[in-house]
């Protein structure tokens, strides 16, 4: 999965960098078509991915401010 993510962000990456050059090179409107093709699969494929892979085995309560992690960082010295 994680190669799959490399791939895929660097393809997003290259796809930009044409878009872009089309932009420059007098065709803007095939430039912008692929900078936005770009910006919506990486917002809606990579980013998902990319928050599944990172979050998979962990859990949420150690992340929230609850009384017993209050409590715990009250202890530690933490303010």
């Amino acid at each position: 999965m994680k190669l799959f993510m490399k791939i895929l962000g660097i393809s997003i990456l290259i796809a930009i960098g044409v878009g872009f050059y089309f932009r420059l090179s007098g065709n803007e409107l095939t430039g912008d078509r692929i900078i936005g093709i770009s910006v919506l699969v990486s917002s809606f494929i990579l980013m998902p991915i990319f928050l599944y892979v990172r979050w998979k085995g962990k859990r949420l309560k150690d992340y929230t401010l609850s009384q017993e992690n209050m409590e715990k960082m009250r202890d530690r010295g933490i303010e």
